[in-house]
């Protein structure tokens, strides 16, 4: 008769959190800019010519931006793109626990 081979539980497998998604820090340091200047969602969105449901969508993580609508919400909040971008990545670094799965050598390989 074959061994039987007890699998591994869910237990014993290292526990590893999912990465967070690049909307939801897109999302969270939006609202954290806007509570930073003290701003309502509403007088937000006017400047970036959506609706306040729709800002509220992006805040929570719960609406994938176009580059466009980013842009446009960025420019309201008088942000850079390059300044928003990099704070996001800033976040989602500290959030990650794990060190990146592309190192600095592979990071210039892509680039050139």
């Amino acid at each position: 008769m074959a061994e039987i081979i007890p699998l591994p539980t869910k237990a014993s497998r290292p526990s590893r959190q999912p990465e967070p998604l690049w909307r939801e820090a897109l999302g969270d340091r939006l609202r954290g800019i806007r509570h930073d200047r003290g701003e309502r969602l509403a007088d937000t969105a006017e400047r970036a010519g959506v609706s306040p449901q729709y800002l509220s969508e992006i805040e929570r993580g719960l609406k994938e931006p176009s580059s466009e609508m980013i842009a446009a919400v960025a420019g309201a909040l008088e942000v850079t793109l390059i300044d928003l971008t990099a704070a996001v990545v800033d976040d989602l670094r500290a959030r990650t626990a794990e060190p990146a799965a592309v190192g600095s050598r592979a990071m210039l390989s892509l680039a050139a």
